[in-house]
């Protein structure tokens, strides 16, 4: 309340104080109402301040989840994609044939333009048309024609007639193919003794015949018995309780035990051999490697069964091989095996090997049928990218079946991997890089592209010499057998049981690589091996043996 200067002078003491009185009043509401306000406002400014460190903690928080929620998503492709490949394992075709829906006339990269548009510009998908010639219709040959080592039965069939006074005028000859079951017979050697007359002093010599000549001193069965029993079970992989079995049916009932003790002389009897053969495969200045599994039984723990790894090294240009086991797949045992080795050496990724590559002195070669593999693998993943991929390997592989179809030699098959492979394999290798660098780290398409780029120069090496091949199928082809033996026999009784399966496989397969009968090949070398001098062991190896030796 405010009044006039000069109406002060009018006014009581008593009303002078009564208004200081209200003017403090008034002035101390003033004070407490904007404290007031302060708190307020210092309450308010807290909230909002708790409320923007909520509000980013929240962000951060958001930010997290989404994160999580893409590896999550990654990881739950990345699960589906192992499924769709387990399930194809299991029920679907093992084949890796790919049929490219692109032209590849059409397939011109532009690396030199934004990878965005890679995908437009690069590979167009267009309708192809193959116009398929019909080939010339073949007569039928007939029927085939009866072979002419097999010995002939004849059967003479006269007329339930009576040919009294007829004419004979020939014979009407059908054929028949017959097959009578394996025998089992006993060979019974009579050995005539005799005794000289009497020396000078009074003594007598006794002359017998000698058993040198059979593979197994003191054994029971014979070289051809033995060879049927290793045959049934490593090439027709027939286990041994079956084999058994058969015989049983044929009224022969013989024990498990000296089945075990047969198999255990014989490989004893072949194992300097097949060192022999282990050493004429180590010295080839090229070979391919890979390894494969083999269930063992563990004694000590009754029902279970360790995880061995067959080894298996093959030189390509006589074509011969070898598997060794081992108990593990450490990178130890593959070193130790190619100890001092020197020269080109393919093999798939697995570090052991990638190990062995950074020697100087070998030249490490990657497997192309491993890389288009990676590929294969991921097109339900990006059909585009692995398709435009596999279309390009496809040319490399087609450049290799002119070189064979032609007839090459090394060097002309060199001179055309450079003029037409190595091409496709520097444009190949750019759009790879390109296209990685925008995957997720463990999509399919990802690690595909990774397989190849981190060992590129591996890939490239084949284009070193006509004599390299491009990839590692052969030695894949050779151990298929092992795998068919698995599905029969289950697993090897014990790790020198295992030993001696490698030295199985390394012979048979060696034998199939030269169109060799192992039958024939076995059987001859069990009947020849002991009068055979250490020095020319080596003429019994099945690429070496003379082949009419097994006629």
């Amino acid at each position: 309340m405010e009044l006039p200067q000069n109406q002060y002078e009018n006014l009581s003491k008593e009303t002078l104080i009564s208004l200081l009185e209200k003017l403090t009043i008034v002035t101390q509401e003033i004070t407490d109402n904007s404290i007031k306000l302060q708190r307020e406002k210092n309450t308010l400014e807290n909230e909002n301040s708790q409320l923007e460190e909520k509000s980013t903690k929240l962000e951060e928080k958001s930010a997290k989840l989404e994160e999580k929620s893409a590896k999550l998503e990654e990881q739950v492709n990345a699960l589906k994609f192992q499924l769709e490949q387990l399930k194809r394992m299991i029920f679907g075709t093992k084949s890796e044939r790919f049929i490219s829906t692109n032209n590849p006339e059409q397939l011109q990269i532009p690396f030199d333009v934004d990878l965005e548009q890679i995908s437009q510009e690069a590979i167009q998908t267009q309708e192809i048309i193959y116009e398929r010639q019909k080939k010339a219709r073949k007569e039928h040959p007939g029927r085939f024609a009866l072979p002419t080592h097999l010995p002939v039965n004849e059967i003479i069939i006269e007329p339930e007639q009576d040919t009294a006074g007829m004419v004979f005028i020939g014979n009407e000859v059908t054929d028949e193919l017959e097959y009578e079951p394996g025998k089992l017979f006993i060979n019974r050697y009579l050995r005539p003794k005799y005794v000289a007359k009497e020396n000078e002093d009074l003594k007598q010599e006794v002359v017998i015949g000698t058993l040198d000549f059979r593979p197994i001193h003191k054994c029971i069965a014979g070289a051809n018995l033995l060879t049927q029993i290793v045959v049934d079970k490593y090439i027709d992989h027939l286990p041994i309780y079956r084999q058994l079995q058969r015989f049983a049916r044929d009224g022969i009932n013989i024990p498990t035990s000296t089945i075990e003790s047969w198999q255990k002389l014989l490989a004893e009897l072949l194992n300097p051999l097949y060192q022999i053969l282990k050493q004429n495969v180590l010295k080839n200045g090229y070979l391919q490697g890979d390894e494969s599994t083999i269930k063992v039984q563990d004694r000590t723990k009754k029902g279970k069964t360790y995880t061995g790894y067959m080894w298996v090294f093959r030189a390509p240009i006589p074509d011969i091989l070898f598997f060794e086991y081992h108990p593990g797949r450490i990178k130890e045992y593959p070193v130790n095996i190619l100890n001092g080795f020197e020269g080109y050496l393919q093999t798939d990724a697995y570090n052991a090997y990638t190990e062995i590559g950074k020697s100087d002195k070998v030249v490490h070669l990657g497997c192309w049928a491993h890389a288009r593999r990676k590929f294969e693998q991921a097109l339900n993943y990006d059909n585009e990218k692995a398709s435009y991929v596999l279309t390009q390997i496809q040319q490399l592989y087609a450049i290799e079946r002119t070189a064979k179809e032609k007839e090459l030699n090394p060097k002309q098959k060199h001179a055309l991997r450079l003029e037409k492979a190595l091409p496709i394999i520097n444009e190949l290798g750019k759009y790879i890089y390109n296209i990685s660098k925008y995957q997720l780290p463990k999509s399919p398409l990802a690690e595909a592209c990774n397989y190849c780029t981190n060992r590129w120069d591996n890939f490239l090496n084949y284009l070193k010499d006509g004599q390299l091949e491009i990839d590692n199928n052969n030695i894949e082809n050779a151990i298929r057998p092992l795998a068919l033996g698995r599905k029969n026999y289950l697993f090897a009784g014990s790790h020198k049981a295992a030993e001696n399966i490698a030295m199985y496989y390394s012979f048979f397969a060696t034998c199939k690589k030269h169109n060799i009968n192992p039958q024939k090949w076995l059987v001859y070398v069990l009947n020849n091996i002991n009068q055979t001098k250490a020095n020319d062991l080596y003429k019994l190896l099945p690429h070496i043996i003379d082949k009419d030796l097994l006629s």
